[in-house]
């Protein structure tokens, strides 16, 4: 017997959902499905969870971007040209 499952989410992150399940050709609740099935099987979480902070954010980048900066501000900086390449290429 068959049970319904709602999930409740921003609008947005649904947006992002039906849009990335729309291009692969997959209903929503297929990949909840497959999502169930998978955890049901391996009796973990088919993915890593992580409290890692975005490594953008990192002192180190941080600290790289800071340097960055003072070497434009200083007028250190290069100036190059945009070159656009033609997907292929």
């Amino acid at each position: 017997m068959a049970q319904d499952v709602m999930v409740r989410m921003d609008d947005d992150l649904s947006m992002r959902l039906h849009e990335v399940c729309d291009e692969i050709g997959l209903p929503i609740s297929t990949a909840f499905l497959i999502f169930a099935k998978r955890v049901a099987r391996d009796r973990k979480i088919p993915f890593e969870l992580s409290a890692e902070p975005d490594p953008f954010y990192s002192e180190s980048n941080m600290a790289h971007l800071r340097r960055g900066i003072a070497q434009l501000n200083a007028g250190r900086g290069v100036q190059h040209d945009l070159i656009e390449v033609a997907d292929g290429e």
